[in-house]
């Protein structure tokens, strides 16, 4: 019955009332009426048609300022509108009109911000909070305070809770409005245990705590050393310089890499751990997989994609053990050009596990670390092609937003203790060149053989949205030379470069990058606009990302199997859709699970430099105060009712003005005091002391 819905409402040019669309079905019963009205409804739910106010249906792609998607609530209060294949959609807060976090809504898209104008469905799938105590008696508090909700929990589940337990809630029913009835399914932890608290957030995402005992079964029957049956067919590189970089504390190891030279052209490897031939198709380990994801890395807590078993054991490129690879050879010429390549099952042996640490040492210092000796000539020749192939990447149009990361240091009990900056310097950036070359590679070439695939892309950000930010600049008092009726990767590259020393750099380039659409993966390839790539895919972490172990299993069918025929095809092309939303889906759950942890973490390390101050940057200005983000990457709230005199949030300059025109802008640099920390709240509270030059008030704008 849905397709004939859709259908009657795709032959028509107006939107239809039930009867008119029952009457065009031919339906003449009271119970075909009744399904009808429900599948409607269901429709609707979904956002594929729109019911208006006067009780009419439409397709709500006929709806031209109409919008669906996933509300996200931050920290300011304001919403983001996810519509998957968009850049997100701005909702001002007084706009939500009763919509909370994780509510799908249809949104009215006026100018470039949304007005939420229907909840179609409210995810209460994963509720996580504390048991507290009442008036003497328990109760679930819920720990997302942006869902305005409250849930009673049954008597029989509550039994089993004691007052600071963390507890998954599945929801029975709905009592009345914004009122439900619950029961608790899962009892994560005490609040004060160490690790509970990550874990909580993770549960909150729907990210999977543990793997099922059918998974761990299948786990259990892997040998975890590589078998002489399983090198049949397979390039043996054991023998070769193969060695692997990456962080001093990384234990789940992707990809391998080796360098020879050929006359003037440079030979490199890129050999990724074969997960997909131990995590097959229709098998529990795999359905778990795509269940998950991603990998997630939430502060110092890997809850990984595959159990560690493989993640850590069998599937990671270990050094001095034989493991088994997909490798990706390819004779790269002096201006970074891909003049042949060749991609192969191989089996290799990782000769040294190396650390970006050491490499840096080597590359950037000319000191070598114990171990390293013999590799020196090799990391040499891998900085000359990385320093090729980033010219020729960057003469493309590579955009490189330089955005900074933070990393939390615990103690052995979870503690945060410290908040450090992650540098990436050349020994990350050379691995980053070498990823991205075999990812376009592996795209091209199944790309070229016109077969369904996965890969990853990003579209073409709108020139409005570029136009608000360049009018954004200009009020800052930055005129930039930048033509926008033709925006390509350039036109981006060029605007950051511009932008390059100006007061608050870093912030304006996360605003230009939020400007910008997401990257998602798809069947259809439209090119990856950030890294002015005409065709890109993910290949080289299929340990800890689901479609690079989709990728490999197409080429294991496709180029190792000879499997294209007409039955492979169509089964691809129906099921790859599905797997590139669901993946896309997951990693944006990962994604902000990730920015939940690190704003919890921050705070607690906050709670311990109360009364302390601070230099920082303004990184954000609202009706209600100014966010302050320190060198470290914490950001803080200086609330308007702490300033001194009357102040009003002037939008268009990014700024609040007092009635003496003293003004705080974005990108000011300010002296705060930090006055309060929340971990439990996620908030961190600053005033201002002063601006960076010691001034104890800002200057007037006069």
């Amino acid at each position: 019955m849905e397709d004939k819905i859709l259908e009657v409402l795709e032959n028509q040019n107006k939107a239809l009332t039930m009867i008119e669309i029952n009457d065009l079905l031919g339906y003449t019963t009271i119970d075909e009426y009744k399904e009808l009205h429900r599948v409607v409804f269901e429709l609707v739910s979904a956002g594929k048609i729109h019911k208006s106010k006067k009780d009419k249906f439409i397709l709500m792609e006929r709806c031209s300022s109409l919008l669906t998607g996933i509300l996200h609530i931050n920290k300011r209060g304001n919403g983001f509108v996810d519509t998957k294949y968009d850049e997100d959609t701005f909702v001002a807060r007084e706009n939500l009109n009763g919509a909370v976090d994780g509510d799908f809504v249809e949104i009215d898209v006026q100018g470039n911000e949304g007005i939420v104008v229907n909840i179609l469905k409210r995810d209460l799938s994963t509720l996580v909070g504390e048991i507290v105590k009442n008036h003497g008696e328990l109760e679930f508090a819920l720990d997302d305070k942006k869902k305005k909700i409250r849930v009673e929990i049954t008597k029989d589940s509550l039994s089993r809770c004691v007052e600071g337990h963390k507890v998954l809630v599945k929801i029975i029913k709905e009592l009345k409005t914004n009122l439900y009835l619950g029961e608790v399914t899962k009892i994560l932890g005490h609040k004060n245990d160490p690790g509970v608290d990550i874990l909580t957030i993770a549960a909150a995402h729907d990210i999977k705590l543990e793997f099922s005992e059918e998974v761990m079964n299948q786990v259990n029957a892997i040998p975890m050393e590589v078998q002489d049956k399983e090198r049949e067919g397979r390039r043996d590189l054991t023998s070769e310089i193969i060695f692997t970089i990456d962080g001093d504390d990384t234990k789940d190891i992707d990809d391998a890499i080796s360098i020879e030279k050929n006359g003037n052209n440079y030979i490199l490897g890129v050999h990724i751990a074969d997960v997909s031939h131990y995590v097959k198709e229709g098998t529990p380990l795999f359905d778990a997989a795509l269940e998950k994801g991603t990998s997630s890395y939430l502060a110092d807590t890997v809850l990984p994609m595959l159990p560690h078993e493989l993640s850590n054991g069998i599937c990671s490129l270990n050094e001095h053990v034989d493991r088994l690879a997909l490798s990706c050879v390819m004779t790269i010429s002096q201006n970074g050009k891909v003049e042949d390549y060749d991609i192969f099952p191989s089996v290799i042996n990782s000769k040294k596990k190396m650390t970006y640490k050491n490499v840096n040492k080597i590359i950037m210092e000319d000191i070598v670390p114990e171990g390293y000796e013999e590799f020196v000539p090799k990391l040499k020749m891998m900085q000359e092609l990385a320093h090729i192939l980033r010219k020729a990447k960057n003469d493309k149009g590579y955009i490189d937003f330089g955005l900074d990361e933070a990393k939390i240091v615990q103690d052995e009990n979870g503690k945060a203790i410290d908040v450090v900056k992650r540098v990436q310097l050349e020994g990350e950036k050379l691995i980053e060149d070498f990823m991205i070359v075999a990812n376009e590679t592996v795209a091209t070439h199944i790309s070229n053989m016109d077969l369904p695939f996965v890969y990853r892309i990003h579209g073409e950000p709108r020139a409005e949205k570029i136009d608000d930010f360049l009018n954004l600049v200009k009020m800052m008092g930055y005129t930039l030379d930048v033509n926008t009726n033709d925006i390509t990767p350039k036109t981006m590259q060029n605007i950051l470069n511009s932008l390059k020393g100006k007061k608050g750099f870093a912030i304006l380039s996360d605003m230009l990058l939020r400007s910008m659409k997401k990257a998602i993966y798809s069947t259809n390839n439209i090119g990856h606009f950030g890294l002015a790539s005409k065709i890109y895919t993910h290949f080289t972490s299929p340990i800890r990302r689901f479609p690079d172990l989709t990728v490999h299993t197409l080429l294991h069918k496709y180029l190792f199997e000879y499997k294209a025929d007409i039955d492979t095809v169509r089964y691809y092309e129906s099921n790859l859709p599905q797997i590139c939303e669901i993946a896309s889906e997951r990693e944006v759950a990962a994604i902000d699970a990730e920015r939940e942890v690190l704003d919890m973490k921050m705070a607690e390390y906050m709670e311990d430099h109360i009364g302390e101050e601070y230099d920082g940057i303004i990184s954000g200005v609202t009706n209600f105060g100014m966010f302050v983000e320190l060198p470290n990457l914490v950001e803080g709230l200086v609330h308007i009712s702490t300033l001194k005199g009357f102040y009003t949030h002037v939008p268009e300059l990014l700024s609040l003005v007092s009635e003496n025109n003293i003004k705080y802008t974005i990108g000011d640099s300010v002296r705060i005091v930090v006055t309060g920390a929340s971990k439990e709240a996620r908030t961190i509270d600053f005033e201002i002391v002063g601006n960076k030059d010691g001034n104890k008030e800002q200057e007037s704008i006069l």
